[in-house]
């Protein structure tokens, strides 16, 4: 397994829209880079 493996279009970034990727625990959007990860109790 890669860590660049990503999942199909999933949540949208809240900053723009724009599909982010899931990546481990984080949420990577392509313009926003990371917007959350499994620290934020919030997602």
């Amino acid at each position: 397994m890669s860590d660049a493996t990503e999942t199909p279009p999933g949540r949208p970034c809240p900053l723009c829209g724009r599909s982010m990727a899931r990546r481990h625990c984080k949420y990577v959007c392509p313009e926003h880079g990371v917007v959350y990860d499994c620290s934020d109790t919030f997602w």
